[in-house]
Order: structure tokens, then C-alpha cells, then sequence
């Protein structure tokens, strides 16, 4: 017998069985729904997966034209400094929006020139003799007076009509019953130098970095804010003597709080701040040179009043002057306006400690250019990470080793030979160049004749290893002067971008 087919529409939804022998073909309107909803969901993905790629090709079209430069060059040459003179230049909102952080790495430098200084001082047991000669430092601890010695030394010396007069011998008492007091009365200071140190580093150390170097992570700023910053004062204590600093350096105390307490240390501080500073035993070591500080020394120190005030803000050239050394690599954008065009550029800040240069390779590959910055006044000074060996004669190293890179054949390269404001310094004091480097023979220590000298050493280099006709465009400078690099980071924006147009091919 023959039976005829049912119409789909007698299948039951409730009917297992039905459900289980209908035909392949039937769709129920369930079903419908959720297969269009689902179609919907993938074209939904699908169309934001096609409009992602667009953007992140439009992106890629755009970042092949973006330029990355490096900035590199041996620790404290100077290359912070001109990546703020950048910051400066083509994104001072930013450097605005973090002056208030900078306040503790200033606060930090003067706490560190003063513990420096002390240091020095009690190496020479708080004296000044014209008689020993320069060079290093060494302890003697039998040319070393404690501090009890010196306060009590009434009470254990004769009576002084029973001694012979001694004018030299009662100058140098003198002298030194003044470190002694200072000594005391700027210990809570110097304490609170290893505070602002851990608060910088985040309690950081680089293992193989010089004694006592602290090092600063990219976005150091943040865990520096110092907002809602509280108005209370401390007051002397009656015997003149700061009391210890009330701060810690755990992550529970707010940093706002420490730094706070160190700007009231500092405020009472001051005075014998600058009676240090400008004591004839200091004056004398640094003018014979058996006490030697970071070129910024005097600029913080003699502006102790200006930054000791409670109200107390960075000014920029502040924060150009400020030291705080580089760990790792910190990129830094900038959109840079170029005839009538904006360009990115992506600033790469490396640390330039021994220890840290091997983090510079991953970024040679797809950099545009360099700017090796080179401090030519450290003619006279050793690196920290290796007392042997003289910081002009690494500089020379280091720049052999970027311009022989084979990654580096193609790149634009720009020698920046700076701190010539300190090298003028120096030369004017009378320090002698064949001193340090003995190669420089009888020429004449003046600043053009020692400019030439160090300027055609790292010619030679750039020769030596420029297989493919590379140009070196370099200068001389100071990037602590905003003015005069201002007009010097404009020059090399336009050789930059020239020289990368022309690689590109599309000039």
C-alpha cells in the first residue's frame, strides 16, 4: 500500500521521535533564528576583523615612516639631558605634567653631594694639608680625628699657656671643630640620601654598576608624586641639631609623606648647607682638586635657598641639571612638525652603565639614526665600573664598536661632543690635558686646540670604519643650554629626516 507523505508542518517540536526520523532538509524556525543570528554574529567579527586590518595596515604604511633614533653614548655623557631638551622642544606639556616629581631626584642630589663631601672630608680627617699630593684618596686612620676628639679636645690637650703658639695648628683646630659640628647637624640629611635613593630605584640594585650608583627604572615619576603635600614644618631642636628623620622604606609610607619630610630637613638644613659648601677646607680641596663632584655640584648648591623654600617647584633648568641615571631602555614619542608635515619620532634613552649596553642590540635593526653623545671634559676621569681605564679613551671604544657594526653600516649618525661648558671650566682652573692623556704631548691647553684634538680622534674612528661613505655630521655641545641645542636638535631633525627620505627613496 502506498501512503503518502505528510506535510512537514504535522512534525511535532514535542515529539522526540518525530524529531529523530524528520526529514534532513526540514528547519524549524528555532532553528532559522539561531543559524541567522550566528550568520549575523560571524559577519559582525568578520567586518571588525577586516576594519582592524585596515587600521593596523594603515598603521604599518605609517610607522615604515616614522623615524627611530637612538640615543647612546658611556653613563653621565649626557644623554637624559638631551632626550628632556627633546621633551622640551616637542612635548612640554609632559615634561610639565612631571616636574613635581623631579623634586625628589634634586632633593636626592644634594643629600648625595653633601654625604659626598663629609665623606671626603673625614678621609683627610676634616683638614686641609697643602702638602699631600693629588691623587686618590686613601684611608689613614692615623691622620683621622673622631668627632669626640675634636669637641673634647679642650679637656684632654694642655692648657694653651703652656703650648707654644702655633697660628697653622690653631687654624686647623678651628677648622676642624667647625666640620665636626656641621658633621652633626647635617646627619639627618645624609640619612635620608639611602630613603629618596630606594624611593627613586624602587629599591633596585644593578649588580656590576659603580659603588653606590643608583639606577632609575622608565616611569621612576610615579612612584616619585608628590601630591597633596602636607603644610607642616619642623622646627630646630634647642641645641641646634636636626632631629633623626622620621621615615621609612616600606611601600605602606606615601611617598608625598617622605618627600615632605625631607623638603623640612632641608629647609632647616639650609644654612649649614651653604657653611659647608663654602668653608675654606671644601674650597681649597676642590680647588686643588683632592675633592671632586658631578659638574651639577655647585649649580643645586648654590641655589640652596631657591630649592630649600617649602613652595619649592623644579624649574626646567632644574630638571636639565638634575642627575638620575638611566636602567634599561625607555622610549620616549614625540610628533615632530617637519614643512608642514607631522612625523613620529620614537626616542630610544638607553643606559649607558657597562653593564647595560648589551640591552642597545635588539634596537639596531630597525633604527633611522643615532646621536652618540660623548662627554669630552671627562678627559681627567675614570669610569665608575672600572677605575683603570679612562672615560674619553671608553668614549673612543664604544663609538669604534657602533660605527663598525654591521647592523649599523646604513645609519644615519650624528656626534654630539658634549660638556664643553665643563671642559671651558676646567681648562680656565688650569687642569692640563697631557696630565691624563698622555698622547696629547706639549700642545696648547686651550679650548680650540683641545676641542680639535679630541673632534679629529673620533673622526679617525668614523673613517677607519666607514666602508660605504657614510657622512658623520657632528657638534659641539652643551645640552644643559636650552637656547644654543634647541637650535642644534633642529639642524639634526632636518639632516635626519633628509638623509631618511633619501634611504626611503622617496625624493
Amino acid at each position: 500500500m502506498l501512503h503518502a507523505r505528510r506535510p512537514p508542518s504535522v512534525y511535532s517540536q514535542d515529539d522526540p521521535l518525530s524529531f529523530a526520523i524528520r526529514p534532513p532538509d526540514v528547519e524549524t524556525e528555532l532553528e532559522r533564528r539561531g543559524r541567522l543570528q550566528r550568520e549575523a554574529d560571524a559577519k559582525r567579527i568578520s567586518d571588525i576583523i577586516d576594519e582592524q586590518l585596515k587600521i593596523d595596515r594603515k598603521n604599518y604604511d605609517k610607522s615604515k615612516q616614522d623615524v627611530r633614533l637612538l640615543l647612546l653614548g658611556q653613563a653621565e655623557s649626557g644623554k637624559s639631558t638631551l632626550q628632556k631638551q627633546f621633551q622640551l622642544m616637542y612635548s612640554p606639556d609632559t615634561l610639565d605634567q612631571e616636574r613635581a616629581s623631579w623634586r625628589t631626584v634634586v632633593y636626592f642630589n644634594i643629600a648625595r653631594f653633601v654625604k659626598r663631601i663629609l665623606e671626603t672630608l673625614e678621609s683627610h680627617g676634616d683638614a686641609f694639608d697643602e702638602s699631600i699630593p693629588e691623587g686618590p684618596i686613601y684611608d689613614s686612620v692615623s691622620s683621622k680625628r673622631t668627632l669626640e676628639d675634636i669637641i673634647h679636645q679642650d679637656a684632654i690637650d694642655e692648657p694653651s699657656s703652656s703650648r707654644p703658639y702655633s697660628s697653622s695648628a690653631s687654624v686647623v683646630t678651628e677648622s676642624q671643630r667647625e666640620i665636626a659640628t656641621l658633621r652633626l647637624r647635617l646627619s639627618p640629611l645624609v640619612a635620608a640620601e639611602a630613603t629618596l635613593a630606594d624611593r627613586l630605584s624602587g629599591g633596585v640594585r644593578v649588580s656590576g654598576s659603580g659603588k653606590g650608583s643608583v639606577y632609575v627604572r622608565h616611569g621612576w615619576q610615579l612612584r616619585s608624586s608628590i601630591r597633596n603635600l602636607s603644610s607642616a614644618t619642623r622646627s630646630r631642636g634647642s641645641s641646634g641639631v636636626l632631629p633623626s628623620p622620621v621615615i621609612e622604606s616600606g611601600n605602606n609610607v606615601n611617598v608625598a609623606e617622605v618627600i615632605e619630610e625631607v623638603g623640612r630637613i632641608l629647609d632647616a638644613s639650609k644654612e649649614d648647607v651653604k657653611a659647608l659648601w663654602r668653608s675654606d677646607v671644601v674650597q681649597k680641596m676642590i680647588k686643588r682638586r683632592r675633592l671632586r663632584l658631578e659638574e651639577w655640584a655647585e649649580f643645586f648648591l648654590s641655589a640652596i635657598d631657591r630649592v630649600a623654600a617649602r613652595d619649592y617647584i623644579p624649574s626646567t633648568d632644574d630638571i636639565l641639571h638634575a642627575r638620575i641615571q638611566t636602567m634599561g631602555v625607555a622610549e620616549h614619542l614625540f610628533e615632530v612638525p617637519l614643512h608642514g608635515r607631522t612625523v613620529t619620532w620614537h626616542l630610544y634613552d638607553v643606559g649607558g652603565a657597562r653593564g647595560q649596553r648589551h640591552t642597545w642590540v635588539p634596537f639596531f635593526d630597525e633604527a633611522n639614526a643615532i646621536i652618540f653623545v660623548a662627554p669630552i671634559s671627562a678627559f681627567d676621569q675614570y669610569l665608575e665600573e672600572d677605575a683603570r681605564t679612562n672615560r674619553i679613551d671608553d668614549s673612543l671604544q664604544l663609538f669604534t664598536t657602533i660605527c663598525s657594526n654591521q647592523l649599523l653600516k646604513n645609519i644615519h649618525l650624528v656626534l654630539f661632543l658634549n660638556k664643553t661648558d665643563v671642559l671651558q671650566a676646567k681648562l680656565a682652573s688650569g687642569v692640563r690635558v697631557s696630565k691624563y692623556i698622555t698622547s696629547y704631548g706639549n700642545r696648547a691647553n686651550d679650548y680650540e686646540t683641545v676641542v680639535n684634538y679630541f673632534r679629529a680622534h673620533f673622526l679617525q674612528v668614523h673613517r677607519k670604519n666607514n666602508e660605504k661613505k657614510r657622512v658623520l655630521y657632528s657638534h659641539l655641545t652643551n645640552v644643559v643650554d636650552i637656547k644654543t641645542t634647541r637650535s642644534i636638535i633642529a639642524n639634526v631633525r632636518d639632516s635626519i629626516f633628509r638623509d631618511y627620505l633619501k634611504s626611503a627613496a622617496l625624493v
